[in-house]
């Protein structure tokens, strides 16, 4: 086979490959139903919008701060969240 063939033809597998691969997240979803598909506290009023949970506010507690170091600790070594740092 002449050598500027065979770059002719592996240049359009690749090309064809890569085209092809274009659409390879299209089937890797798992389809299944939306409990709350039209809950404006999950979703807000529009999908460009908050939803209506984020307005939510918590008192701060800074005992839970401590816990969740200690958790982080235990779990990840002596490590200290850049939140914990001062």
């Amino acid at each position: 086979m002449n050598p500027m063939n065979f770059k002719k033809i592996a240049t359009f597998v690749a090309g064809m490959a890569l085209l092809t691969s274009c659409e390879y997240q299209k089937y890797n979803q798992a389809e299944q139903l939306d409990v709350r598909a039209n809950s404006e506290y999950v979703y807000g009023v529009h999908p460009d919008s908050a939803a209506v949970q984020l307005s939510n506010k918590y008192e701060e507690q800074p005992e839970l701060e401590l816990r969740t170091n200690a958790i982080r600790d235990k779990m990840f070594g002596d490590t200290t969240s850049a939140l914990a740092t001062k």
